[in-house]
């Protein structure tokens, strides 16, 4: 297997072993905490998003772009001067705006977040906040020249720290509040985040004392590197805004609609912290993909090569909706079964059925916005994600109250439709390529409709006879993989050529073992 291939292949493997360590993690921490207290620490989150939207994320993206273009070019020096570049300006932003979220955690905490429980998770996140920057800053500049192995290796090992640390931490400290639960919870994460970003920054100073960069006459400007970074954190600021006050909203609307507060808080636990990770589980791949395309993208953009970079995007597509929607289908039948068995609560599920549907959209949104990101289409990005992100912020707000979750749901739903709607029109136009409805989205999507609706016959028939839950799961999962290649070979798909396609859409990808 070429190294490319093999490379890539890795780097799907991470992502989904990352996804499957992550899921058990909440599983156990749910069943270890409870749903309310769940609910407290995903309120905190939205602190480290925003945090790292303002500091990091457009930076990551501009040193995998550049590093891709200047390695392509053999300038290894300038690959260099990148990185030190880009650690200068994220300091910069993020020392100061850290210790202002040190200082104001109690204001933060009661004002921002409703919840006073939460302040010392809030202070807590500061040294995490500063370490994953580190951290994603070296991962991208691995990935911008190619070398997959370090990041893939150091990410493994970060998932597994992560989730000891964690438990370990409340298995043994034996917490008296919620406010100390969540305060360790945080610190297991910044346990995890000082091994990550030693590991990366000392693998990185390896490679470069094996492979000296040369001398650079390449003068990399705060301002050319703040020209790429700025629309894509403002974006993701503007998105992690909308997406935290559609966190805050959520139980405060579940009051607001006659709940009592630690109920609300509890339906949310439940839903952002077992129901949507338990439907992203299967999307690991997503994340590889969008990785290889970035700078796949760039150095095929740079190059003026549109037509590959249109070839690339159509396996793309292609990988996504015949890998996703399936998995989406399934759940959608076996979801709520699995959700009472691994977290032991029965509100697991609720709304599946929307929920599924808005995560494959999601899925769409994701490969989509990264593809825009790789052909320097950051604006057009930019624009999309916050309109979709403002039909799920409008849904939350007008309807939880009155609908509940549904509310969400509907919005959910509505705002993937937008959001994956929105980028296709705009990765067509860029790319100058012909939309391929039928094996995008018409094929994949039968074959999934094809095998759900018998699965879910199958199922209650399962369970009609008294045969458990997990069992019947279990045995439809392996019905369901029979009948979407049987729906798949019907309509002029054979296996080997979904093989050939996969493996075409990871041979594009140039990321080098």
């Amino acid at each position: 297997m070429p190294a490319i291939l093999a490379g890539t292949l890795l780097l799907t493997a991470t992502g989904l072993f990352s996804q499957v360590v992550g899921f058990l993690y909440r599983m156990a921490l749910s069943r270890l905490i409870g749903a309310e207290i769940m609910g407290l620490y995903q309120l905190v989150m939205p602190v480290y998003s925003i945090f790292m939207s303002v500091t990091a994320v457009g930076l990551t993206v501009a040193v995998s772009t550049q590093s891709a273009r200047y390695h392509a070019l053999g300038d290894s020096g300038a690959v260099k001067a990148v990185l030190k570049r880009a650690l200068g300006c994220f300091f910069l932003l993020a020392l100061p705006l850290g210790g202002l979220v040190l200082l104001l955690s109690d204001p933060i905490s009661v004002y921002l977040l409703g919840d006073a429980r939460t302040r010392l998770g809030v202070a807590l996140l500061v040294p995490c906040m500063l370490l994953t920057g580190v951290e994603n800053l070296h991962k991208h500049c691995f990935y911008g020249i190619g070398l997959v192995r370090p990041p893939a290796a150091v990410e493994t090992a970060e998932q597994l720290i992560r989730a000891g640390a964690v438990l370990l931490l409340l298995l043994l400290v034996f917490p008296r509040t919620a406010e100390q639960t969540v305060g360790l919870i945080v610190l297991g994460m910044v346990l995890c985040e000082v091994f990550s970003a030693l590991a990366l920054t000392l693998l990185l100073r390896r490679h470069w004392r094996r492979d000296p960069p040369g001398e650079t006459a390449v003068t990399f400007s705060r301002k050319k590197l703040f020209s790429i970074a700025l629309p894509v954190g403002a974006t993701s600021l503007l998105g992690t805004l909308l997406g935290s006050a559609n966190a805050v909203l959520i139980p405060a609307g579940l009051v607001k609609g006659g709940m009592a507060p630690g109920d609300a808080m509890a339906e949310f636990g439940v839903l952002s912290g077992m129901t949507l990770p338990l439907l992203n589980l299967p999307t690991g791949f997503i994340g590889a993909l969008c990785l290889v395309m970035v700078p796949d993208l760039a150095r095929r953009t740079a190059g003026g090569d549109r037509r590959a970079a249109g070839r690339f995007l159509d396996r793309v597509m292609s990988a996504t909706s015949l890998l996703t929607a399936p998995c989406m289908a399934l759940l959608a039948v076996i979801g709520p079964a699995l959700g009472r068995a691994m977290f032991g609560d029965g509100r697991v599920g609720e709304y599946i059925l929307p929920l599924a549907a808005g995560t494959l959209l999601g899925c769409y949104q994701s490969v989509l916005s990264g593809a825009l990101n790789g052909l320097c289409l950051q604006g057009r990005a930019a624009r999309n994600a916050i309109l979709s992100d403002v039909v799920q912020l409008g849904f939350t707000y007008f309807t939880v109250a009155r609908w509940g979750l549904a509310g969400f749901a509907a919005g959910f739903l509505l705002s993937g439709l937008a959001g994956a709607g929105l980028d296709l029109i705009s990765v067509l136009r860029a790319a100058e390529l012909r939309p391929r409805v039928f094996h995008w989205f018409v094929r994949p999507l039968l074959a999934a409709g094809f095998m759900g609706a018998w699965c879910r016959l199958f199922f209650n028939v399962l369970l009609g006879s008294g045969l458990g839950e997990l069992t019947a799961a279990a045995l439809c999962a392996a019905l369901g993989v029979i009948l979407y290649a049987a729906a798949l070979l019907a309509q002029g798909l054979s296996v080997t050529d979904l093989a050939a396609k996969l493996r075409q859409t990871l041979k594009q990808g140039r990321v080098a073992a």
